[in-house]
């Protein structure tokens, strides 16, 4: 049975009053990054008490669906946009307008009135290239998606599986919208004859291009500028077809008992102040004129990113995962 990692604020070393709220938030956000969030928050709230509930993306969507008739969440802080989407139209949401959302980017916010969902930040894929084993390997740093289907690459590369990562669903959906159906399975088909292994962490191919297990991780930007930056041997490449993205997100679980500290909660996940915690990890933001420059990111990512059509990747997402799966999941690591 999935064991699903249950972080108090209590554990990260932040006071809880007697008398806190206590509220369930599940997260796909980086581990690292949960002590600052909850610390950050309790400076302003010390009486709500987070418990954090934190896995990857795909595993976090399907424990929130599983639990659609009985949900032990009331916030989820930090999963991708699609998947609150899919939730939305599961009727699995509470509405609200948190205040100051008039404040953010609109792209950032869901469409309804009220909103379902408000973003956090966005997330781009992009390829991390180890040039030390490119070199001993004589495997040349690629420029675009499509170079990636060359059999220079045969067993060089490594990406995340679409059915637990956020990063791969991304990547996925992104492949069919900008080659087409037919065109998209295709180049997956020829991309998988050079995949040595699926991982199920979207950062984990990047770290291990780091690492130098392997020469190329297709994974995220920011993961592979927080590797550069940490002195790792690699290049951060945006494929010259365009780079998929989605968005880190909040919503409220429908039916929670505690709706009023779930409200400041998520009142308190749009401020500027939580948005330059988001700029420690990410280059894009929601609210306008906080992020500052992250060392390492890639030149023209931001605009590579294609128009990406969140509700085709929402609607989609269940027959899309089921397809890549009868494909290609047996070289994918085990869960």
């Amino acid at each position: 049975m999935k064991k699903f990692a249950l972080v108090s604020v209590l554990a990260l070393g932040v006071a809880v009053p007697a008398m806190a709220v206590d509220l369930t938030v599940y997260t796909a956000v980086e581990a690292e990054d949960l002590a600052r969030y909850a610390a950050a928050f309790n400076e302003d709230h010390p009486d709500i008490h987070i418990n954090w509930v934190r896995d990857s993306t795909g595993v976090i969507t399907a424990k929130l669906l599983a639990e659609r008739n009985n949900p032990q969440a009331d916030v989820i802080w930090g999963l991708a946009a699609t998947s609150l989407l899919l939730m939305k139209g599961e009727d699995m949401l509470e509405p609200y307008a948190p205040a100051g959302v008039e404040n953010l980017d609109p792209k950032f916010v869901d469409s309804s009135n009220p909103p379902y969902w408000t973003g956090m930040d966005a997330w781009v894929a992009a390829i991390c290239y180890n040039t030390v084993e490119g070199e001993a390997n004589g495997v040349p740093a690629p420029t675009s998606w499509a170079d990636l289907t060359d059999p220079v690459y045969a067993g060089q590369i490594i990406m995340p599986n679409p059915n637990s990562s956020g990063t791969g669903f991304l990547d996925v959906s992104s492949w069919l919208q900008m080659f087409g159906e037919e065109g998209g399975w295709n180049y997956m088909d020829a991309l998988h004859a050079n995949i040595s292994r699926y991982t199920h962490s979207g950062s984990a191919p990047c770290k291990l291009a780091a690492a130098g297990e392997t020469t190329i991780g297709v994974s995220f930007a920011f993961r592979g500028a927080k590797s550069k930056a940490a002195g790792a041997p690699i290049e951060i490449i945006v494929p010259t077809e365009g780079v998929g993205w989605d968005m880190e997100a909040t919503a409220i679980v429908a039916g929670t008992a505690n709706l009023e500290a779930a409200q400041t909660l998520v009142d308190w996940t749009i401020t500027r102040k939580a948005n330059e915690l988001y700029n420690q990890g990410y280059a894009v933001v929601a609210y306008p004129g906080v992020a500052q420059p992250v060392e390492y990111f890639p030149e023209g990512l931001v605009d590579a990113m294609i128009e990406n059509d969140f509700e085709f990747a929402a609607n989609n997402r269940g027959a899309i995962l089921e397809e890549w799966a009868s494909r290609y999941d047996g070289k994918s690591d085990p869960k």
